[in-house]
């Protein structure tokens, strides 16, 4: 049986010389994407005073930086980049964007956040958190990848190695609780939830996580892109 890295090999050898190219291309794609949305959350929250989603806009900076640094050394998979990208629009927009009326939501604030798309069952907040999560753990899966090929090893996606991209994904999950425990003490009137939402937030990571290992055991989420020479960590 052929490997994901004996694959992803033969692909790079057939890869076309004007794959740097397009790559680069699609680098600066995702470049406007992410400029456009970040833009735009940071200044509403500066046009409306809101000093919980500055500081989320401010992380994102950060988070930002530690993605190109990742993909410079591991060559991420474009789909994987235009994932985390997506995760950052659902965020922003989550705490922006007003929802009318009539939707049904939890708390006193109508953004898309509070909007329970299921009533009494399904919050937006849960949503992106197992899509962001389980994007955060295909994340680990390119990382683990990447170490096994340096160490020169053939990286399968066995239960084992799935399992340690959960809990990786899941500790990510838990530092974002940090995160806004911080904002609960340092922001005045935010829009973070009690302990139940932190407790849904965990459970809605941990879906999510484990949606994204079965889909990386079954071979739909990748570790490298077609066509692309893959980098060892």
């Amino acid at each position: 049986m052929r490997t994901e890295n004996e694959s992803a090999d033969k692909h790079a050898a057939r890869a076309p010389s004007g794959g740097s190219r397009r790559g680069s291309g699609d680098l600066l794609a995702l470049a406007i994407f992410n400029a456009a949305y970040w833009l735009a959350g940071a200044g509403l929250s500066l046009a409306r005073g809101n000093a919980e989603f500055l500081m989320y806009c401010i992380s994102l900076l950060v988070i930002y930086a530690m993605v190109l640094v990742v993909h410079a050394r591991v060559r991420l998979p474009m789909g994987l980049l235009w994932a985390l990208s997506i995760w950052g629009v659902l965020h922003v927009a989550g705490g922006l964007v007003p929802v009318p009326e009539s939707w049904p939501i939890a708390g006193d604030k109508r953004v898309l956040y509070s909007w329970r798309i299921v009533p009494d069952v399904i919050k937006y907040d849960m949503v992106v958190h197992a899509y962001g999560f389980g994007t955060s753990c295909w994340l680990c899966w390119c990382g683990w990848h990447a170490m096994i090929r340096g160490f020169g090893g053939a990286a399968r996606p066995t239960w084992g190695a799935l399992l340690l991209c959960v809990m990786a994904a899941t500790g990510l999950g838990a530092t974002n609780e940090i995160l806004e425990f911080v904002a609960v003490l340092t922001v005045p009137d935010t829009n973070v939830g009690g302990y139940v939402n932190t407790g849904w937030d965990l459970v809605s990571n941990l879906a999510g996580a484990v949606c994204a290992a079965m889909l990386i055991r079954l071979g739909i989420l990748r570790a490298t892109t077609r066509g692309a020479t893959p980098h060892a960590a």
